[in-house]
Formats: structure tokens, C-alpha cells, sequence
């Protein structure tokens, strides 16, 4: 079955997963030792292994807490480790936000907080704002993740529910010194959007809050509605001097690792062609424009001749209509190959480089083509699992899955279509 494209496929999606991994990229941009205490503190899908990365690298004592996902923990000898729910935060998440926010509060003027930031961790760092409930973010969380809202707009709501994000933690080690290690899953690697922007300042508004709940039509709690209506407590806005002793330091992002499979591509003799790092839009659409462009590849050498490879990254969203098992980069590959409709020379690669596909514990899937025709032969049609979201049922039926367990990092989506015509 291709194996050889197969092969290349996973090739380059393992280059952007390790590009990444924390254990390469955190040690090259740890700070000096400060007088005082070394206060580690975190929040992600790879805020454990970035934790253990800093152990294995620090000079002296460190101490602190970091929350991770389930299933995503790294033991380490003086950092505590907690895990918590993602994507819909959980009274683990809760307690250990809090006690992040009280070690941040205890820092003083000799201590550097390094805080350990990646993808996940606005859902794990979950310490609602005073009046609300873990009840009442939780409900906005879901409607939010089911909306069709982007990552920023989802942010901008959570910030403003928060105790602790859109720059609260920065301003709550004041004066310490804050260091933040952060690990980019967001579209253009904005700080401010990564985890919600714990230590960064927050240029959204209460105002942009209502404002994205309104146009996805979200009716919350009387609780959120409450809060967001009264608008107090703004959060810290460029410029605050609680956060003028804060460094934020990208140290991975999605480019980098678009990067490193152009590279495997290169060796391959397969030419690279990269789309961008920041791709939006809903799934099903953007699958559509992506098997446009394979087609003009393979059929008129344009905008590059085969042997090449489409490379881009970037967050799609999903509106949930069906019942399915369904992840964006499934939807994704699903929507691809329907509009490919069996076209030979072409195949693709889609997965979350956390190795978690929306709820699912799969990364995401491989097309090839044939996919149609082995779907049908299995009684499947391709459209109706699309139109039902259930592109990860669809894709384990084929035994087509990626499956990579929890990778300890994150750089949001990697995609790859290849178009070669030597099967």
C-alpha cells in the first residue's frame, strides 16, 4: 500500500514532533540563577517534560508545581507534577490553579518564577474569578469548543472568567523576576493567546468577551453573564508595572517545525513547499482548498511540479452538526480526500503534534488513493462520515490512524499532501 509514501508521510510528522520536544529546545534558553529561589510553576500538555527539562539542566535547587494533562505527566525530583483535564477543565485543574497562583504571590524581589507555558493550558489552569464556579466555566468551555470559535476568540472569553490568565499570574509574582518558557500552538504564536497569556499583558476586553459570545449565539450562566456585564477587574493591559519585570521567550513554534519536515522532504528528493504555519478556518473547507491545490499540482506542475510536498500548519475549527468521533485534523483529511475523489499520485498526512486529536487519544490519520474505494468496500461513504463527524471512526475502520501517545509537546496541527506521481 504505498508504503514508501506512507513511510514519508510519518517521516515528516515525526521531524515536526521532535523539533519541538522540550528536552532540545528549553535548555538552550534557561536563564541565570537569580539571589534568591529558582519558583517553577506551568501549565500545558508539556509543561512536565518542559519541568523535567529545567531539572536536568538547572544548576541549583529549584522548586514549584506544574499542571499537565492526563496521561502527560513526567516524574521529577523536586518539581510537583499535576495532572488535570483537558479540554474541559476539572476540580484538579482548580485546586492546583490555585495553589500555582499562591506560590506565584509568595515570590519575592531576589526569586525568578520561571513559568513553563504550551498548549492546554488554559483548559488545566483553571482558577474561575471570584462570584464563579468550576460549573460555571466548564459550560462555557463546552459551548465554546462546540461553537466554531477560534482559539483567540475562545481565549478572550476565558481570560475574563479568570483569577489567573490574560496576564494575572505575571502581575501576581510582582516584583520577582518572571522568565516564561513558552511552546506556541497558536496560529501567528501570539503570547497573549498561548495558555490564555498568563504572564502577558491581555489587549482583550470584557467588551470582546460578550462579543464573542453573542455571535456564536452562547447564552451562559446568570453567574457569567453577571460578571461580564459588570466588566470589573479588567485584566493587565500593555504597559502595567506589575508586569515590567516579565520576559516571555518563544522557544517552539509551529514554523520551526514546518521547518524540519521540509527537510526530510528535501532528502527524499521531494520539494517542499510551505502553505504557512497559521492556516484557519473551518476543516471541512480548508480540506477543499488543500485538494484544489494537490490537484493543480499533479495535473498542470502548478504552483510547483511533482515530486513536492504541501506543508502548513495552524489550527481548523469543526461546528459540530453530527454524532461522530471527530477531530479537525480527521475532518480535515476526510473533507481532503472527498474532494480528491479517488485522484491518483496523492496522499496525506494530518495530526495534532500533542498526539491528541480533539478527545481522541489518536493523533490523526494518513489518506492515500485509494482511500474511497477501501472505504466503500467496507460499506463506508465518505460523505456521510463527514457529514456526521466521524472522520476518526472512519479512519480507524481503514486502519489509517496516526497513533503516537501523548508526545509532551505541542505545536498545533501539522498537514502534509503529497503529490507523486510514482506509485
Amino acid at each position: 500500500m504505498a508504503t514508501r509514501q506512507r513511510d514519508l508521510l510519518r517521516a515528516m510528522f515525526d521531524a515536526a514532533v521532535e523539533a519541538a520536544l522540550p528536552e532540545k529546545v528549553v535548555p538552550r534558553h534557561l536563564p541565570p540563577p537569580p539571589k534568591g529561589r529558582t519558583i517553577v510553576l506551568g501549565a500545558g500538555k508539556a509543561s512536565a517534560a518542559m519541568a523535567k527539562a529545567v531539572e536536568d539542566h538547572w544548576p541549583g535547587p529549584v522548586e514549584g508545581l506544574v499542571i499537565t494533562r492526563y496521561g502527560h505527566a513526567v516524574p521529577c525530583r523536586q518539581i510537583e507534577i499535576v495532572e488535570a483535564s483537558h479540554p474541559v477543565p476539572d476540580a484538579a485543574g482548580h485546586a492546583a490553579a490555585a495553589r500555582v497562583l499562591e506560590l506565584a504571590e509568595g515570590a519575592g524581589p531576589d526569586d525568578l518564577v520561571l513559568f513553563l507555558i504550551s498548549g492546554g493550558g488554559s483548559a488545566l489552569l483553571a482558577l474561575p474569578a471570584p462570584g464563579l464556579t468550576l460549573e460555571d466555566k466548564q459550560a462555557v468551555n463546552k459551548a465554546l469548543l462546540a461553537s466554531g470559535a477560534d482559539i483567540g476568540q475562545m481565549n478572550a472569553v476565558r481570560k475574563h472568567l479568570s483569577a489567573i490568565k490574560g496576564g494575572r499570574l505575571g502581575a501576581a509574582a510582582h516584583p520577582a523576576k518572571v522568565v516564561s518558557l513558552l511552546i506556541s500552538d497558536v496560529p501567528g504564536d501570539d503570547p497573549s493567546v498561548i495558555a490564555s497569556g498568563p504572564t502577558v499583558p491581555d489587549p482583550s476586553t470584557f467588551d470582546d468577551a460578550r462579543a464573542v459570545l453573542r455571535r456564536y449565539n452562547i447564552t451562559p450562566s446568570d453567574a457569567v453573564q453577571r460578571h461580564l456585564d459588570r466588566g470589573e477587574d479588567e485584566t493587565p493591559k500593555p504597559g502595567d508595572p506589575r508586569l515590567a519585570n516579565v520576559t516571555n521567550v518563544m522557544i517552539a513554534t509551529p514554523q520551526f517545525s514546518l521547518e524540519a519536515a521540509a527537510e526530510v522532504a528535501r532528502k527524499a528528493g521531494v520539494t517542499p513547499l510551505l502553505l504557512g504555519d497559521a492556516l484557519e478556518g473551518e476543516a471541512t473547507e480548508v480540506g477543499k482548498i488543500m485538494a484544489g491545490i494537490a490537484l493543480s499540482a499533479a495535473t498542470h506542475g502548478h504552483p510547483l511540479p511533482a515530486p513536492c510536498v504541501l506543508l502548513s500548519g495552524g489550527e481548523t475549527t469543526v461546528t459540530v452538526r453530527g454524532e461522530g468521533k471527530g477531530g479537525r485534523n480527521v475532518e480535515f483529511l476526510l473533507s481532503t480526500a472527498v474532494a480528491l475523489n479517488g485522484a491518483k499520485g496523492i496522499w496525506g498526512i494530518a495530526g495534532d503534534t500533542d498526539g491528541i486529536d480533539g478527545a481522541e487519544e489518536v493523533a490523526g490519520a494518513i489518506i492515500t488513493p485509494d482511500t474511497l474505494r477501501r472505504a466503500a468496500e467496507r460499506g463506508m461513504n465518505a460523505k456521510a462520515k463527514l457529514a456526521d463527524n466521524d472522520g476518526h471512526t472512519f479512519f480507524e475502520a481503514l486502519g489509517d490512524q496516526v497513533i503516537t501517545g501523548p508526545t509532551l509537546t505541542n505545536v498545533n496541527d501539522f498537514r502534509a499532501i503529497l503529490i507523486d506521481p510514482a506509485e
